[in-house]
């Protein structure tokens, strides 16, 4: 059976909007399942059982180093709970390969340019000696947190799931000045990211980064069947107004050109009542099938609520002008007519497989996360689950 482990990014990646180029090193450099995603907020409880473990394990400068740093940060600040993110993975040897990705912590001073960028501690973790005394740590973060071996990692996963069990997927840790000009956009990191072991998926959370909105839910998800049909209703209507009579068209002007016959308007009307209409449902059931993995026509009865095929991630941001911004950076549905520098410009190859969703309006994003169920989070399903079996 293979293994499962975990990378906490820290509550400063979290905010330092640095969870893309975590998540890309993860991917690109472990030959990992990325299974579960989740922000959380851990309380104080939690943070003094993490640290006290750690203290166990042994004691080692760097585990004591981490076991502060746990309580002193990740836990609750001025009243305040801190937005952690929780990646979990699935395996080979997956402690091995995330330590690998993540990188040591080194108790002692490192020139700067003995350091290379090569693991995400490397590029993102500080550690920052006093200059009056060389052996005082005067500035320490992590950046993520990872176990070394599989016994701490099920330990651990354990206390996590403990934690999260009943606990919103949701984390709104500040109040705003005015929430009237707060929106939330739902985005959907598409199955065609995740179809190699590559950075993708990072790569298009740090290009999002860019609006300077939070995240604050998070989600591996697969949709069923059904929740696909209702998810992209709305797009078969479109594609039958808009595909339906050029195709209709074309294919008045193919069947002239190849019978060298005349068809007049009425045979052009009925060629996209049918052949037209005929197209555009299955553009529809294309679509469908990208995002489940199953089409309406031959999936199995019964089978319509399961679990698709194919895995995307649910993110959802929040800020001022959250809806515009998103899709500003998103770029049109078409990649082609996207402008240089957009997601869909530089990741996109047509109009279905086009890398990412955003919401198009506020009403948009309420009934799309009821759809996905932003709300819940299978990721201490599966923890348990794994220790069930």
């Amino acid at each position: 059976m293979l293994d499962l482990s975990y990378v906490i990014a820290t509550p400063h990646t979290i905010a330092k909007s640095r969870t893309g180029g975590v998540v890309s090193r993860l991917l690109s450099r472990t030959n990992l399942e990325l299974i579960g995603a989740q922000i959380f907020a851990p309380d104080n409880e939690f943070c003094k059982e993490y640290a006290d473990s750690l203290r166990i394990r042994a004691p080692q400068n760097q585990l004591m180093l981490l076991a502060d740093y746990i309580e002193e940060v990740v836990a609750p600040g001025k009243g305040r709970p801190h937005r952690t993110l929780l990646l979990l993975f699935r395996g080979e040897n997956p402690c091995e390969q995330l330590l690998d990705a993540c990188g040591h912590i080194y108790p002692q001073n490192v020139e700067i340019d003995a350091l290379h960028g090569e693991t995400i501690r490397d590029t993102y973790a500080d550690m920052i000696f006093s200059k009056d005394n060389p052996e005082e740590i005067y500035y320490f973060e992590p950046a993520v947190l990872t176990p070394r071996r599989q016994d701490d990692a099920n330990g651990d996963l354990k206390l996590l799931a403990k934690l999260l069990e009943g606990k919103p997927n949701i984390v709104r840790n500040i109040t705003y000045p005015d929430e009237s000009i707060i929106e939330q956009s739902l985005v959907i990191i598409k199955p065609d990211n995740w179809n190699h072991g590559s950075g993708r998926p990072g790569s298009v959370l740090d290009m999002f980064s860019r609006t300077g909105l939070r995240i604050i839910g998070t989600k591996i998800f697969r949709f069923s069947l059904n929740e696909a049909l209702d998810f992209y209703g709305s797009v078969e209507g479109n594609l039958m107004r808009k595909l339906a009579p050029s195709i209709g068209q074309k294919a008045r002007e193919v069947l002239e050109k190849e019978f060298k016959v005349y068809l007049n308007r009425e045979t052009e009307i009925a060629l996209i009542e049918s052949f037209g209409k005929e197209y555009a449902r299955d553009q529809f059931t294309k679509v469908v099938e990208f995002m489940s993995g199953k089409r309406p026509d031959t999936c199995p009865k019964g089978d319509e609520d399961k679990p698709g095929e194919v895995k995307c991630m649910i993110v959802l941001y929040e800020g001022v002008n959250a809806i515009q911004k998103i899709r500003d950076v998103l770029g049109p549905t078409d990649p082609l007519e996207a402008p240089g520098g957009t997601i869909r410009r530089e990741f996109g190859s047509s109009v279905m497989i086009n890398t990412a969703h955003a919401s198009d309006s506020i009403e948009s994003s309420k009934r799309e996360q009821e759809i996905v169920k932003i709300n819940q989070n299978s990721l201490v399903s599966i923890i348990n689950e794994h220790f069930a079996h």
